[in-house]
């Protein structure tokens, strides 16, 4: 019998899973927090059953009572909420103005799909081994930040089961931040902002140097640049994608340097034409050696290869997904309808080697599930 996933099967796989397999015992503990002020009975859980059919504003008394709903109900997808001033399925006694989120784990949502400019190998909801160190980089530039500028320790990180990654910053105040904070933190993490009609993503200011966060980004970016850049993407393979790059530089007159270096037929490879971009640049720089009403504006744009490469490869965050307190997220262990795969949490010191595509499958799963039973059915008679 194939083990292969096929969506069809997914409500027979769901009964299985969430009865025999689902961490509801260690579920309940982490959202629970010790039953920090009643922490779990007041948490939002919604369910999208079969049919497309989404429900809010649920909550549970215990963890029995999660482990009755879910067996039963066998929701293809678990979403978490905040933790509110009432219980969730209380809220239409008092009306949704008085109903209030006054808690929350800072989460965010890093998912492939912002990366479509920059990645050659797939579009959409495809991924490959190719695209996948964007999240790897992603999730090390974050880890570092979130550990060392905000002092958080309790960060899991987790497979979105099927192009992304999450991660849900759980201290206690983390968990309790408003939303102005939460505003706060996510416009020091970002650096790409504009949309897809927009070529220039990332601009600093040439005249200063780059703040340490930046800084220690770039560090982080140099180590998986050429790799995952200039390999895997090969992002200055044609004309095309050569001019688009040259397209992003503000000066003139660089970029008229550039253009006439890098489309030079004698160089063969996407490689050899970052090493020529990176030479180009610094030798115009070079030739700036004071500041002169004549220079200052290309001074102004002296990081250009460094905003090159952050806008590459730098985190593109779901900045909605952080900074509503009453956002929800995919709850870690729940399953991927379209994938099959598992949200399962990741060890961020084996992140290097984490294969998005060697996650759990439920349909593998079940079937070793139904293996294990049969066999020991088999030895006791």
């Amino acid at each position: 019998m194939s083990t292969a996933y096929e969506r069809q099967n997914l409500p027979e796989l769901l009964q299985a899973y969430y009865r025999l397999l689902f961490p509801h015992k260690l579920f309940h503990r982490w959202l629970s927090y010790g039953n920090d002020a009643g922490y779990f009975e007041r948490r939002e859980f919604s369910f999208t059953l079969s049919g497309d059919v989404y429900v809010r504003y649920q909550s549970f008394a215990d963890c029995q009572e999660l482990e009755k709903a879910i067996v039963s109900r066998c929701p293809e997808k678990i979403d978490i909420g905040a933790v509110y001033n009432i219980k969730p399925k209380d809220s239409k006694s008092i009306g949704l103005v008085a109903f209030k989120a006054e808690h929350r784990e800072l989460v965010f949502d890093i998912d492939m799909t912002d990366y479509d400019d920059v990645r050659t190998c797939c579009k959409g909801a495809d991924i490959c081994d190719k695209c996948w160190p964007f999240m790897i980089i992603a999730a090390k530039i974050l880890n570092r930040a979130l550990r060392e500028d905000f002092g958080f320790k309790h960060l899991l990180w987790v497979y979105s089961g099927r192009r992304g990654i999450h991660c849900w910053v759980a201290d206690q105040r983390a968990r309790k931040l408003a939303g102005d904070a939460r505003n706060a933190i996510v416009d020091y993490l970002s650096v790409v902002e504009g949309g897809e009609f927009k070529a220039k993503k990332v601009s600093f200011d040439g005249t200063h140097n780059l703040h340490p966060c930046i800084a220690s980004a770039v560090l982080t970016v140099d180590k998986h640049f050429k790799s995952l850049i200039l390999e895997k993407q090969n992002l200055l393979e044609t004309t095309q994608q050569i001019n688009a790059v040259i397209d992003i530089c503000p000066d003139t007159e660089l970029k008229q340097q550039l253009r006439t270096v890098l489309l030079n037929p004698k160089l063969k490879d996407s490689t050899t034409r970052w090493e020529q971009l990176e030479k180009t640049c610094q030798e115009f720089y070079d030739r700036i050696d004071r500041i002169t009403p004549k220079n200052y504006n290309k001074l102004r744009t002296k990081h250009f290869v460094t905003e090159l490469k952050l806008q590459f490869c730098y985190p593109r965050l779901d900045a909605n997904v952080t900074k509503g307190v009453n956002h929800l997220l995919k709850t870690p262990f729940s399953v991927h309808p379209k994938t099959g795969r598992i949200c399962v949490p990741i060890d961020f010191k084996d992140i290097d080697t984490f294969d998005p595509f060697k996650a759990p499958d439920i349909s593998l799963l079940c079937h070793q599930m139904d293996d294990k039973s049969s066999n020991a059915t088999n030895g006791r008679l």
